[in-house]
């Protein structure tokens, strides 16, 4: 297949997905959705896990109907819920005899204060804690290849909130700041995508972080909603010049999963002004999320919170 110029990946760059299994967190919509659509038009079954199985099941039969031949299936999976995530692993490692690619996309942004019902901050719980559990309670059906991709999907806004506080990551002892919050769970991603790559034996799977940019997603305009008026008037503002399509915002994501050329480590988005827009390219994170004790504390305090101990990943493809 043609390949396209290195600075205009886009979807037609896919290689051929036949035979793999892609298991995509928050599939049901935005670029979760477009990144299935791609895997499921190259070949891929694609697996769905989605908080909402009825939304799921509506987006596996648009998926249908625009791939008819497509293997989709619908997994419920509530991030915020270690019971549900133990249980989608579950279904997941019965429905699976191995997965090639493990997207870790879902999540929730700007939020209201709430614990979950583990007693957890909802959006450190939801976007870091939930899958960093699921990664490991399935890193032994990925087989040891470079081409099986461990995806997470991080944001721009790590670079939000100021310093990690590890003491406090659940914002019982200070004032809550649901920015602040959302920016720390998505350096968390980072982090923790940085230890697991280091931590992984050679030939893979790969451990790959992946953003957006400024996709103009329904899960971004209802993050909005959350936010002060001056915030909502400024983005309406900004969010033709800044924001893309949910499919653009997908291709660094289908990049980290499935470019040859992509090494254990590296972090892809828009190669545009701020990295809000265009065609992907490995990218640099901030100064913080290489700090490679920051990345082992978080490790050993995501271990205790989750009760997940990682495997060995190590065994025969």
């Amino acid at each position: 297949m043609p390949r396209s110029a290195p600075d205009r990946w886009t979807a037609t760059d896919v290689p051929n997905q036949q035979g793999r299994t892609a298991v995509v967190t928050g599939g049901n919509t935005g670029i979760g959705f477009e990144a299935a659509d791609v895997l499921t038009r190259r070949g891929a079954s694609v697996v769905l896990a989605v908080r909402d199985p009825e939304k799921g099941k509506h987006a596996a039969a648009r998926l249908v109907a625009r791939t008819p031949s497509a293997d989709i299936r619908v997994v419920h999976l509530d991030l915020s819920s270690l019971a549900s995530v133990r249980d989608a692993a579950a279904e997941l490692r019965s429905a699976c005899a191995r997965i090639d690619l493990l997207i870790n996309n879902a999540g929730v942004m700007y939020t209201p204060y709430r614990t979950t019902e583990d007693g957890f901050e909802l959006q450190f719980a939801t976007n870091h804690l939930g899958h960093f559990a699921l990664t490991g309670l399935l890193l032994d059906l990925l087989p040891a290849d470079p081409a099986a991709r461990i995806v997470t999907v991080s944001s721009a806004g790590h670079r939000m909130g100021g310093p990690l506080d590890l003491d406090d990551p659940h914002w019982r002892n200070r004032p809550y700041d649901r920015t602040a919050a959302y920016g720390h769970s998505k350096l968390a991603n980072l982090l923790f995508t940085y230890e697991l790559a280091s931590r992984l034996p050679a030939p893979g799977p790969l451990a790959v972080a992946a953003h957006p940019g400024g996709a103009d997603t329904a899960g971004s305009r209802t993050a909005m909603s959350h936010s002060s008026t001056l915030t909502r008037s400024a983005f309406a503002l900004v969010r033709p010049l800044l924001l893309q399509s949910p499919a653009m915002g997908a291709l660094p994501v289908l990049r980290a999963a499935t470019d040859p050329g992509v090494r254990a480590g590296e972090y892809y988005g828009p190669r545009g002004f701020q990295q809000s827009k265009g065609h992907p390219k490995a990218v640099r994170s901030n100064k913080p999320s290489y700090d490679e004790g920051l990345q082992r504390r978080l490790w050993t305090l995501s271990e205790e919170l989750t009760g997940v101990q990682f495997p060995n990943p190590a065994r025969e493809s």
